[in-house]
Order: C-alpha cells, then structure tokens, then sequence
C-alpha cells in the first residue's frame, strides 16, 4: 500500500487548518472573529469586522493554502495535488486547534480549483459575482457557483477532478445548512452589513 495519498491528504489538511481570519483579525487588534456575526473564520465573517482590507487579505490566502496545497503535492504525483487539495478543504472546514470548528471553506474550495482546473475557477468567480451583485448575498453566490462548478468541470476536465469537486461541493452546501434557512425565511445577512 502507497502512503503518499495519506501523507498528501494530511499535508493539505495541516495547511488548509491555518485559521487566516482569526490570526489576522488578532493582529489588527480587532479580538476574535468567532464572536461576530456567524461566528465563522472566513472573510464574508471578517468583513463584519468593518474592514475591507482584513476581509480581502483573509480571502487571499484562504484560497492561496488551497492551491498551495495542490501545487507543492503534484510535484509528487496528479493523484497526490487532489488528495492534497480535498485535505486543505477539510482542515480549513474541521482545524483541530479550533475544536474542528473552522469556516465554510468556499475561499479554499476557490483555491484548490484554481490549482486543478484554473479555467474553471474563473466560472466560479463570474458566477459568484454575477449573483453577489444581483442579491447581495455571499451564500447564495457560494452555493450557486458550488452546483455550477462539478457540471463545468464534468466538460471541461478529468472525471477525478469532476468527481472530487461534487463532494466538495455538497460539503460545502451541508456547510451552509443554517444560511440555506436563513436565505429561505429571509434573515440572511447581506454583503457588508456589520455584525
């Protein structure tokens, strides 16, 4: 048996685990995201801090460990960057120093996409804005460009790919379980508002 998909696995998940938005949001002397608005350690969270410039830079390198994660593994093999990738989803999803207790993970699902099929990250990042400013809501942007990405990716890219994105995928909407009610009953918080 290979250990290089297990090593690949945790590699990525030691990675994707490194809570960005909450160093970050420390460091700028603004407490612990975690007691804001979703409680969550993303940047749609950090942009209830008020600051747009924290938000953005937790949303760039949540999305950099992702491909980072797959970069540095597939040097070692194709099959190790998507075992790599799959890990940095789930250790920013599930970090142990956090309780298992991390963000919703659409930057670093963003990121591993980038790393495996770029051109298909670019369909994310159109959709996701084209929804973003039509309602105003990151969720629904982040659930409708999770549906959308495993059907362009079963055209435009490998089965593996296709196939590790539809369960990234539907982790990523169960992840969004308490937004799908809140988008339904009308009380989601939109774009921007503080909180």
């Amino acid at each position: 048996m290979s250990y290089g998909p297990i090593l690949a696995l945790v590699f990525g998940y030691l990675l994707g685990s490194i809570p960005f938005g909450l160093l970050i949001t420390r460091a700028a002397g603004l407490g612990d995201v975690r007691k804001i608005g979703s409680g969550n350690i993303g940047a749609t969270n950090v942009l209830r801090t008020g600051n747009k410039g924290l938000a953005a830079a937790t949303l760039l390198l949540d999305a950099l460990k992702g491909t980072a994660a797959v970069l540095i593994a597939t040097r070692f093999g194709s099959d190790f960057g998507l075992w790599a990738g799959f890990g940095a989803f789930l250790g920013h999803l599930f970090p142990a120093w956090l309780g298992f207790k991390g963000g919703k993970g659409i930057a670093t699902y963003l990121g591993v996409l980038i790393g495996l099929a770029w051109q298909v990250a670019l369909i994310f990042a159109v959709v996701w804005l084209a929804v973003a400013f039509l309602f105003r809501y990151s969720s629904l942007a982040a659930l409708v460009a999770a549906v959308v990405v495993p059907i362009a990716l079963y055209f435009l890219s490998t089965p593996q790919i296709a196939g590790l994105f539809v369960m990234m995928s539907l982790i990523a909407i169960i992840k969004h379980r308490a937004n799908i009610s809140r988008l339904l009953a009308g009380t989601e918080g939109k774009i921007g508002a503080k909180g």
